[in-house]
């Protein structure tokens, strides 16, 4: 029972929000009652805080299957991103705002753990690509690989990008190729137009 709260909280909190949310729209949803979420969560905070868990550790398992792949870097980014777009395609709330704004310590120890994950991955694929001659040998991956972070995490600001006025799939992609375009070498740049040109 607890997974599948898990579940049914996710989801709801990533198309509704976190703060719009109440425990009771969980036990109607669900077909429960609100006694029962309350068995496995003391409140709502413990609930936002295990979804956070188990959201990212989804992602997080789903990232380590695609790596494991042993997929050229790009490819890897490209499927990556393609793997993140499909789980938060129903995303409509800006979770990741609502978490920084009424959950503050929730996001911090989030965003500590992304930036965690996120780089070590990301450090490992700038690497790799440099062996294979697909980027540049004069980059420096643990500064590109803070930049990468900024940037993926900033994209998500609704305010810098309202959805109304930037389809959040665009954004994602385009980010994605500004950030290859930057450190691509001729045969890496190859590579690239072969994925862009399956997206458009």
């Amino acid at each position: 029972m607890r997974e599948k709260i898990l579940e049914i909280a996710s989801e709801m909190f990533l198309n509704l929000g976190f703060k719009s949310v109440t425990m009771d729209d969980i036990a109607n949803e669900m077909g429960i009652s609100k006694k029962t979420i309350y068995q496995h969560f003391d409140n709502k905070i413990k609930l936002v805080e295990a979804t956070t868990d188990y959201v990212f550790h989804f992602i997080c398992t789903g990232i380590d299957c695609i790596r494991a792949e042993n997929k050229n870097p790009i490819a890897e980014l490209f499927q990556i991103n393609t793997f993140i777009k499909q789980l938060l395609k129903n995303e409509k709330a800006s979770p990741q705002h609502q978490l920084q704004k009424y959950y503050p310590r929730i996001y911090k120890k989030l965003k500590a753990n992304q930036f965690s994950i996120m780089h070590d991955c990301v450090i490992e694929n700038l690497k790799t690509g440099v062996k294979l001659g697909l980027y540049r040998e004069s980059i420096k991956p643990e500064i590109i690989g803070r930049f990468y972070f900024l940037g993926a995490t900033g994209i998500k600001d609704q305010d810098l990008f309202p959805p109304d006025s930037f389809s959040p799939n665009d954004v994602v992609d385009l980010f994605l190729e500004y950030h290859l375009r930057g450190i691509v070498t001729k045969k890496g740049e190859k590579e690239l137009m072969k994925y862009i040109n399956q997206i458009n």
